[in-house]
């Protein structure tokens, strides 16, 4: 049996985060955090073209607990600084994980020379929920170049997956992660087809970045994001009309309380307030 779309999701009108990005939110605006557990935030990106500037847009320092963030960039350059003395240059096809876990400072913003020259930009961000085990887990900083990301063939010359966490088609990604979840970007040639599989007890949903394809006989066009089913089943057939880019995300749900205010991820409404008590005396560290 397939697993089977439950709806189709139409982005709402695009926001600024800080003036670098222009997105427009998928979860939890459209998703509601418990039914894609434990992804708790997905913004897109699409295509936009940045005239040039002397002084990178951008995302100025501000704080993190709780969770992880993952910036995908597709197109253009982005880059990264945090209170623990972490940097990095974020490139096409390459992705930055983020364990805020007990509190971090972080800035994100155009890559120096690309912010000279201008030029399209087209980026994912997702937050990962920690488990309550975990939220005041240790910060890191996992800078994955293209090298490092597991590419991977698909049957019947469809194209390429590209794994970035987790398991596919029995090849693992190199990210580590605290939440089991599975993290791939698609690459499908025009008339191309390919059979899919994604744990029956993990949430699951599809991003058409590009292209338009049929997830299981439905028409999915480019920037619509599919949510399939919790209906026990695993396999997915995806057919690509034309060249196309989807991301699946998937993962184990946590089946645990959220509490949350703003860049605070937390379990209850004490944890909340210990965390805006913590920042404000500085135990984030610091970032100019």
């Amino acid at each position: 049996m397939l697993r089977q779309i439950e709806s189709i999701i139409t982005p709402p009108d695009h926001h600024w985060v800080g003036d670098g990005l222009k997105v427009q939110n998928f979860i939890p605006s459209k998703i509601p955090w418990e039914r894609i557990s434990p992804f708790v935030m997905l913004d897109y990106g699409p295509k936009n073209n940045f005239p040039p500037s002397e002084v990178p847009k951008g995302v100025g320092s501000h704080p993190h607990r709780g969770f992880e963030t993952v910036t995908i960039v597709y197109k253009g350059r982005l880059e990264h600084n945090d209170s623990r003395g972490n940097s990095g240059i974020i490139g096409e096809g390459e992705v930055q994980w983020m364990t805020a876990g007990s509190g971090i400072l972080h800035k994100e913003y155009h890559e120096k020379n690309f912010s000279k020259s201008g030029g399209e930009l087209q980026m994912v961000q997702l937050w990962v929920n920690l488990p309550a085990k975990d939220k005041m887990t240790e910060p890191k900083y996992q800078a994955l170049t293209k090298n490092e990301i597991v590419r991977l063939e698909l049957q019947n010359e469809a194209g390429t997956a590209q794994i970035i966490a987790g398991e596919f088609n029995g090849q693992k990604g190199p990210a580590f992660t605290f939440s089991p979840v599975n993290l791939v970007n698609l690459h499908l040639k025009p008339n191309s087809e390919t059979d899919i599989l994604i744990p029956k007890d993990f949430n699951a949903s599809i991003l058409v970045l590009e292209g338009e394809v049929e997830i299981n006989g439905e028409k999915v066009v480019e920037n619509k994001m599919a949510l399939l089913k919790n209906d026990g089943n695993e396999e997915v057939v995806i057919k690509a009309k034309k060249n196309s880019i989807l991301l699946i995300i998937s993962g184990q749900p946590l089946n645990e309380p959220i509490a949350s205010y703003g860049p605070f991820l937390m379990n209850s409404r004490e944890e909340i307030i210990q965390a805006m008590e913590d920042f404000e005396n500085g135990k984030f560290g610091e970032l100019e």
